[in-house]
């Protein structure tokens, strides 16, 4: 569709835990092309986890 790619960085995606209910990247990729990592599960506790950090430290 483009030039233009859109990269996940895993150590800033919370899969929106703290913000919404559901992971919006997925509700919104038009391509339907995001996929999970099978080697990088991580539970809503860790997930809310870096989401505090990553709000502490002002990267989001």
């Amino acid at each position: 569709m483009g030039d233009k790619i859109y990269e996940i960085n895993p150590d800033l995606c919370t899969e929106c835990v703290g913000f919404y209910d559901q992971p919006t990247c997925i509700s919104v990729c038009p391509l339907d092309c995001i996929i999970t990592d099978p080697d990088r599960v991580e539970d809503k506790d860790s997930l809310y986890e870096k989401f505090t950090q990553l709000v502490k430290n002002d990267k989001i």
